[in-house]
């Protein structure tokens, strides 16, 4: 008589169809990059409780912890999607971005800080489209770039030409607002792109000649604002204005030395607690860290960024296509500017622009969307050993 043993589960276990779309093994996931983004949010979170705790009926602590928490779910829930079906629906995401941007300018948009660059819903509840068109661009980037032919080994003159076309949209309406800091991180994510993909030379070199037109253009036709130029000058001289157009560069530069090397102490920041420093819980949150944790904790958060930037690379070298790695260039190239960006200005050495701190600076709408960039880094790490996609 035949004897009938128990089939081992492991057997079991490979017999079960994966459903389309999704990596079954969560032991795939980088660790890493998980644990460095969470700690550049929980930083966050502190820095911006320090920085709003002397204001009566405050929220902003609140509603930053939902944004974190609903960053990571979606950062998990795009971490498990497939590529391959994720490519599908870029298409539609890149639409929904142009709407988002469009709608902006409708009177359903707002002005906050000078750039009408926000929709307001019921309940005070606000998000910021440009943060997620950042998400669709290099969505769709990576798709016009990474997907070669056969026998093809960087992209052609079409490809990058449509890559140009499919960024030109989304930073035009952006200008519109106007919103120069974001229409840069743009442009960097763009040139980054390029150059991750493999392009030619030529092809860079052609846009680096056309910034420069564009830039001498702006000049000679005076296209440039008079706050904007006001705050080149001060970046030439710091001490020219300390209580006009200078006064942020100035109260920053006095929130960060006054820290020194050890910091006041985490809640201890006179300046913090006086709000010399303007936005310091959104752009300027960068002086909360120099105050309170000195320069060891502001050097701390710059190695974690660092860190992450350097997973970010990391996936993207060991991509299986050319897909994934343009992809996750461009994620990193968007991170890496912004946070120099961000850094510079509240040091002194670049001009002042309204872009915050990725996951450190409050914002539902920047730290949504910089978890989501996480989850693609993931998404591609995830997908590394399976079927090239290009």
């Amino acid at each position: 008589m035949t004897t009938l043993r128990p089939t081992p589960l492991r057997l079991l276990r490979s017999r079960v169809p994966a459903r389309r779309g999704w990596v079954p093994v969560p032991a795939s996931l980088d660790w890493g990059l998980a644990a460095t983004s969470a700690a550049l949010s929980g930083i966050g979170l502190l820095l911006v409780w320090s920085a709003t705790r002397t204001d009566p009926g405050s929220t902003l602590l609140q509603r930053q912890a939902v944004g974190v928490g609903l960053g990571f779910v979606l950062m998990w829930l795009v971490s498990r999607c497939d590529l391959r079906v994720l490519r599908a629906y870029v298409p539609v995401l890149y639409l929904l971005a142009l709407a988002g941007l469009v709608v902006v300018l409708t009177p359903l948009g707002r002005t906050v800080n000078g750039s009408h660059a926000w929709i307001v819903l019921g309940s005070g509840l606000q998000f910021q489209p440009s943060e997620f068109a950042k998400v669709a661009l290099v969505l769709a980037l990576a798709m016009a770039l990474g997907e070669l032919r056969d026998g093809e080994r960087r992209p052609g003159p079409g490809a990058v030409l449509l890559a140009l076309g499919l960024a030109a949209l989304p930073m035009g309406l952006i200008m519109l607002q106007p919103d120069l800091g974001t229409t840069l991180v743009f442009a960097a994510v763009v040139a980054g792109m390029v150059v991750v993909s493999g392009a030619p030379k030529r092809w860079l070199a052609g846009l680096t000649a056309a910034a420069g037109i564009v830039l001498l253009v702006v000049w000679r036709l005076h296209l440039i604002r008079p706050y904007q130029l006001q705050r080149l000058m001060v970046l030439t001289d710091p001490d020219a204005d300390p209580l006009g157009v200078g006064y942020n560069a100035t109260q920053a530069r006095i929130a960060i030395g006054s820290g020194g090397m050890f910091g006041k102490g985490l809640f201890h920041g006179e300046q913090t607690a006086g709000h010399f420093v303007p936005e310091q819980h959104t752009d300027f949150i960068f002086t909360v860290a120099g105050e309170e944790l000195g320069f060891l904790g502001a050097a701390c958060v710059i190695l974690l960024m660092t860190v992450l930037l350097w997973r970010g690379l990391r996936i993207a070298a060991r991509s299986a296509s050319p897909y994934g790695t343009v992809l996750a260039g461009g994620v990193v190239c968007w991170l890496a500017f912004q946070t120099f960006v961000n850094v510079g200005m509240t040091v002194g050495i670049l001009p002042i622009t309204g872009l915050p701190l990725p996951f450190v600076s409050y914002g539902g709408s920047a730290t949504v969307s910089t978890l989501t960039a996480v989850g693609l880094l993931e998404a591609v790490h995830r997908t590394r050993s399976r079927t090239p996609l290009g």
